[in-house]
């Protein structure tokens, strides 16, 4: 007996590549299987990542992708169910709500205008606007969002450095799933430009997570003192991204 149309493999058709991932097809959705081999595994496991829509496998080292293919259409039910959970993606498309600084604006296109995406402050209901071919009015606000993260970013990180007398720190903007900030061996900040739509707190929290690496390259309690006593918000912060951190990546087809 053959398998459901749901669970009819697409590419490839043989077992996980060398980029040790697959797709099937979970009720007519292409899925994304990654496979994770853990030395320390002995069983394989199966969970939904939010932010990337896609499945996770951990796998025992030496088992074969066969058995990791079989196992994943084993479960489609419990795969199937949990992406059914997930929130819905919210497009940067005209019309749209999409938070800047925790606060929902509804994205304008304003026709016949070029203009670059900003602000509209002459408008009642809080706005973004952009003018151009509506084609690129998604990547238009998009890269507004991404400036209007540096310019914040760029003032927390300041703040914060001088705080501890480092030299400001350079950052650079990402779009990670895994992590909002992180800091280099080399002194060099990452951070998510999605913060931008998060409370000016929790951007600002993230700014001062980073810089406090700077000199704690841990999460030893010397950098908890260090954070808290720069940051009077870290805890609240902290609270904010574990219950709503994930829905920032439903923006822009996250």
């Amino acid at each position: 007996m053959g398998l459901p149309n749901f669970l009819r493999a697409l590419r490839p058709a043989s077992p996980p590549a060398k980029d040790e991932a697959f797709e099937l097809t979970f009720d007519r959705e292409q899925v994304r299987v990654a496979v994770k081999r853990v030395a320390s595994s002995r069983r394989f496991t199966l969970r939904v990542r939010a932010t990337n829509r896609d499945v996770v496998l951990t796998m025992p080292k030496r088992a074969s992708a066969k058995e990791a293919r079989a196992f994943a259409e084993r479960h489609a039910g419990w795969v199937l169910a949990r992406l059914a959970r997930l929130p819905k993606t919210i497009d940067f498309a005209p019309g749209a709500l999409v938070p800047l600084r925790g606060i929902d604006q509804r994205l304008a296109h304003v026709e016949g205008s070029r203009a670059a995406a900003d602000v509209d402050l002459t408008s009642a209901e809080p706005r973004i606007r952009a003018g151009g071919d509506v084609a690129f009015f998604g990547r238009r606000v998009e890269d507004f969002l991404k400036r209007e993260a540096r310019v914040d970013l760029e003032k927390s990180v300041a703040d914060y450095c001088a705080k501890i007398g480092a030299p400001k720190a350079p950052f650079t903007l990402r779009d990670t799933s895994s992590r909002w900030g992180s800091c280099t061996a080399t002194g060099r900040l990452n951070f998510s430009w999605r913060l931008i739509m998060a409370p000016d707190h929790v951007l600002d929290y993230l700014a001062a997570h980073e810089v406090a690496h700077l000199r704690h390259m841990n999460h030893s309690p010397a950098f908890w003192r260090l954070l808290k006593g720069m940051c009077a918000a870290t805890d609240r912060a902290e609270a904010w991204l574990k219950a709503n951190g994930a829905q920032l990546h439903r923006y822009g087809g996250g």
